[in-house]
């Protein structure tokens, strides 16, 4: 690996042990063996850096389940409870890197050049959830689905995050957010 790769690879560590705010350029030279210089050069700020290791720590989660993956159909009630029961089973873990999230969106407004990288970054995440939903290739979503569907995941995603972070004890899992969406549907097709 080179000095770049070094770089994303200890911010990914002290993201996960000190957070985004605690996290100094020198922890990440330190955890990552390189030097100050690297990160000015290599991404152009610490906060930068910070912001792409989140966004890479987000794209190296799985929520397909264990070895026999999801089982229910794509786009089916069953996949959407799999699915957000896997979230939450990311969520349950002490240190989960979901709280990370909630720390960003308050520091948003002090970073605004992070805070664009990372609203960027929410269409794609939008994307990735619609893809493992409806079981389709991430390429074969449309910007429109992802807009939509997309943005519709993503909100469900940050409430989510929200409420297990501030209270896990009543927090919902993936039966009980399937268990509220077969309502609104039932609710939807009654009109």
């Amino acid at each position: 690996m080179g000095h770049r790769e070094d770089l994303l690879e200890g911010a990914k560590r002290c993201l996960l042990e000190k957070g985004f705010a605690r996290t100094t350029a020198r922890d990440i030279v330190k955890e990552s063996g390189t030097n100050l210089a690297s990160i000015g050069y290599h991404y152009g700020s610490k906060d930068t850096l910070l912001a792409q290791a989140y966004i890479a720590l987000v794209e190296e989660m799985s929520f397909e389940g264990g070895d026999g993956g999801l089982t229910g159909a794509p786009g089916s009630l069953e996949r959407f409870r799999e699915v957000w029961s896997n979230i939450v089973d990311s969520m349950r873990g002490p240190g989960s890197m979901w709280r990370l999230s909630v720390e960003i969106v308050t520091m948003g407004d002090q970073m605004p050049e992070v805070r664009d990288q990372l609203a960027r970054a929410q269409r794609e995440g939008g994307r990735g959830l619609t893809s493992l939903l409806m079981g389709v290739p991430e390429e074969e979503v449309s910007d429109e689905t992802a807009d939509t569907l997309g943005r519709f995941y993503m909100t469900l995603m940050s409430g989510l995050i929200s409420q297990w972070t501030f209270d896990p004890k009543t927090a919902p899992d993936g039966d009980a957010l399937a268990a509220g969406l077969r309502q609104i549907v039932e609710a939807a097709n009654r009109s």
